[in-house]
């Protein structure tokens, strides 16, 4: 069927503050016409050519300055499925460190937090771990870390409730804790969450979390459980993360971010969002401002 295949096969997305497009026409080559999807701010460059060149090109070119560039096949841009991580993504901090903060041993989670996240060790030992150093920690302080440090990131609800008015299923999947993702899905406007639990006594933390620990292959095992349920394909599906956890998810979806991630994981990622917010996932997907919107109205 080769009269299906588009005239301009591949967009060069750029997204960031001084965005235009001129330049990157001229060197990329073999253009259509840009679609500005926000002035100065995010444009799409439909174009012909070998995906590859055109990237390394359009990065050499953008070097030093805060532009996030990517490209994405022409078709299917807009996803049916968003599944996204929590922490460090659709919120601003760490649950399980910020916990440890209050548990006064936050230098010592931490470390092990970012070692997790580089993949460096595995992330279900990692997390026991973690979570026996909170033994003790009184039920209260769950609320505290909530009301006083959970903050949604830039762009969560408008990622949210745009793919939503398109008619897209949003799941929020989380190595982090059901508390806290069950806030955070209703606050930001997902559909369904999944996450880890920790036990308790009804007064203070036990110092373990409830098994199996949802990790890594758990997240990938949601967006198929997601993709079967819903009659889609990978094809259809987001997934944005930050960490190691991520990756399987974010290499089987059709459209994987890495966003403000750990170098292994914007290495392996098809697209990344470094500089800007989680509108770039709606630029990426070809969503001009006029479609945004931050509400479900």
């Amino acid at each position: 069927m080769h009269h299906l295949i588009p005239e301009f096969p591949f967009v060069l997305s750029v997204i960031g503050k001084g965005a235009e497009p001129s330049a990157f026409a001229a060197a990329i080559g073999q253009t259509s016409d840009p679609v500005i999807l926000s002035p100065g701010q995010a444009f799409d460059l439909p174009f012909a050519g070998e995906p590859g060149k055109a990237l390394t090109t359009a990065r050499e070119l953008a070097h030093g300055s805060a532009l996030d560039i990517n490209i994405v096949p022409a078709i299917n841009r807009r996803k049916q499925l968003l599944i996204a991580d929590m922490d460090s993504t659709i919120i601003t901090c760490e649950c399980l460190d910020e916990l440890a903060d209050m548990a006064g041993v936050k230098p010592q989670v931490s470390a092990i937090t970012e070692r997790a996240m580089r993949g460096e060790i595995a992330f279900a030992p990692a997390l026991r771990e973690r979570v026996a150093l909170l033994k003790g920690l009184p039920l209260e302080n769950l609320a505290r870390v909530y009301d006083e440090r959970v903050r949604l990131s830039d762009g969560a609800k408008a990622l949210v409730a745009t793919m939503r008015k398109a008619g897209a299923i949003t799941l929020l999947v989380s190595g982090g804790f059901t508390y806290f993702t069950e806030r955070v899905a209703i606050a930001a406007g997902f559909h369904a969450h999944r996450a880890n639990t920790l036990n308790d006594d009804g007064k203070v933390l036990l110092g373990t979390p409830g098994e199996p620990i949802l990790g890594r292959e758990a997240k990938l095992a949601a967006l198929e459980d997601a993709v079967e349920r819903l009659h889609i394909g990978f094809a259809d599906v987001l997934a944005v993360g930050d960490g190691a956890n991520d990756l399987a998810m974010i290499e089987r979806a059709g459209l994987g971010v890495a966003y403000h991630a750990k170098p292994l994981v914007a290495e392996k990622a098809a697209a990344e969002i470094k500089h800007g917010d989680l509108r770039g996932l709606l630029y990426l997907q070809g969503y001009a401002d006029s479609e945004i919107s931050e509400s479900m109205d």
